[in-house]
């Protein structure tokens, strides 16, 4: 998920509405994001699925420099997911995929 719009708000309105296609609610849903290899920076991404008994693993960059995330959770509805989305964009240097 790479928000390349200028307008935050009109791409969420985009993915969406994509999601209403694309699933049927409640869904599992896989989030990807990269981050720098912190431990901080991974308990602030765990914290935003905290109260959902996501699974998540973890892959650390060749060089050790970043570490990609894939958390696979089941969201209730596309509100849900741009609502996890928006969280997380908060931790800093993460890049949503």
């Amino acid at each position: 998920m790479k928000n390349e719009n200028k307008n935050p708000e009109e791409f969420y309105k985009k993915l969406k509405g994509q999601l209403e296609e694309v699933h049927t609610w409640p869904a599992k849903y896989l989030f990807k994001f990269i981050i720098p290899a912190d431990l901080e920076k991974f308990a602030e991404i765990e914290q935003v699925f905290d109260d959902t008994n996501a699974v998540i693993s973890t892959r650390d960059s060749s060089k050790g420099n970043y570490t990609s995330v894939s958390i696979k959770v089941t969201m209730k509805d596309p509100d849900d997911v741009i609502n996890r989305y928006k969280e997380a964009s908060k931790v800093e240097g993460i890049v949503s995929l």
